[in-house]
């Protein structure tokens, strides 16, 4: 078949590992071939036009700044998507018949060029939810629900989920909210497709022996925790640096922030001014560098904001479970990624606000080294079990 693949991920070589790289190769493993459009984003400074990677032709379509950038410029970069898009697909590819479209929130407003396409091919259509959007910034107070934004999205929101002949949702509390909140949904089309990577051995490296972590002056004789990923506002991010603060009091524990967003300097400005002696804050690593760290840490970090309703499932539990990490979670109550976690043995919840619960689960965690290990054995074989790519590709594919 010939697929077409929407989204804003920034995909410019099909060999990079990402949830969405690792599944378009093992569309392609099986003999489909893969259209992808991706944005370049106007910071790149970079002209539309198409690249090949690994048998996949790339559309890179210029557009407005989409991520790390102000909330206006967000916004505005979003609503042309739709138009950009359909743009260049017209333009490039106007001849090339697609049998199936997919493509993931966010965002929302792929909806015209889903529609022209469908129609003009008799396409199959394929959504993957993997974000919940507008209630997910109502339930963070970006806006109400009497705005008019709200009242914009939500009916672009209504209009996609129409559009979509199926509809592969990220965990069963996903798919219950989609159908309790979306009552003209036919249940029928909607369906559990996770978060999935093409699993890789991952030997855990030597801490005493590593010489990253002295390079990056990260003690080995403690227990490191790791959280990756973005920092933002769905993070909760106010929590995790309450739990940082905490840690001070610890003598066994360590904390290693990665990652990049909104709340970045947020995060920075509090390291600067409390110099914590337990923790350090990383902004970006290369690739082979931050799997390498990920390989010398001891537990994986899951944080969210307290305040959502939506279920929310952060892909970085993958590569917490790659890599035998037992996870701790401190979450709104409405995801089921710590009940799932709980129930399968490979990582610990509490709601994002409890400290107190939160540090008792730091120390049942480090007390028993054994048990770190069987837990994290347990993730493994549940990664491998529920969230491979050949899972994912085969909830998609059952449909044709």
């Amino acid at each position: 078949m010939n697929i077409l693949f929407l989204t804003i991920s920034r995909i410019n070589d099909l060999e990079v590992r990402g949830i969405y790289t690792d599944l378009m190769r093992e569309f392609i493993k099986n003999g489909h071939t893969m259209y992808i459009v991706s944005p370049y984003e106007r910071r790149f400074h970079q002209s539309t036009g198409i690249i090949e990677s690994n048998g996949a032709k790339i559309l890179k379509v210029k557009t407005l700044n989409i991520q790390k950038t102000n909330i206006v410029e967000k916004g505005i970069a979003t609503l042309l998507l739709e138009r950009q898009y359909l743009h260049a697909i017209n333009k490039y590819w106007r001849d090339v018949k697609f049998d199936l479209i997919l493509y993931s929130t966010p965002p929302i407003t792929f909806n015209k060029v889903i529609q022209t396409l469908k129609k003009r091919w008799n396409a199959k259509t394929y959504l993957m939810l993997k974000d919940i959007f507008p209630q997910n910034a109502v339930d963070l107070e970006m806006f109400s629900k009497k705005s008019f934004l709200y009242r914009m999205f939500r009916s672009k929101e209504k209009r996609l989920y129409e559009l979509s002949d199926f509809i592969g949702c990220m965990s069963p509390a996903n798919c219950e909210y989609v159908l309790k909140h979306n009552p003209t949904v036919d249940a029928a089309k909607v369906e559990i497709c996770p978060n999935s990577v093409e699993l890789q051995e991952r030997p855990k490296e030597d801490k005493e022996q590593s010489r990253l972590l002295k390079e990056l002056n990260i003690p080995s004789s403690k227990k490191i925790f790791i959280y990756g990923g973005n920092l933002g506002k769905p993070q909760g991010i106010d929590f995790l640096l309450k739990v940082i603060e905490k840690n001070e009091k610890r003598k066994d524990s360590y904390f290693v922030i990665v990652g990049s967003g909104t709340e970045y300097m947020k995060v920075k400005l509090w390291f600067d001014t409390y110099l914590p002696q337990n923790a350090c804050l990383l902004a970006s690593l290369p690739k082979e560098k931050y799997d390498e760290l990920v390989s010398l840490c001891d537990v994986g970090l899951i944080f969210l904001d307290n305040r959502f309703t939506i279920p929310n499932f952060p892909s970085r539990l993958l590569s917490y479970l790659e890599y035998k990490m037992p996870i701790l979670m401190a979450t709104d109550v409405n995801t089921d990624i710590g009940r799932i976690a709980e129930e399968n043995g490979f990582g610990l919840w509490t709601e994002s606000g409890n400290i107190d619960t939160f540090m008792e689960m730091m120390e049942f965690m480090t007390e028993d080294e054994n048990r770190m290990r069987e837990m994290g054995e347990r993730g493994y074989t549940f990664l491998c079990e529920n969230y491979v790519v050949d899972k994912s590709y085969k909830a998609v594919m059952r449909h044709f």
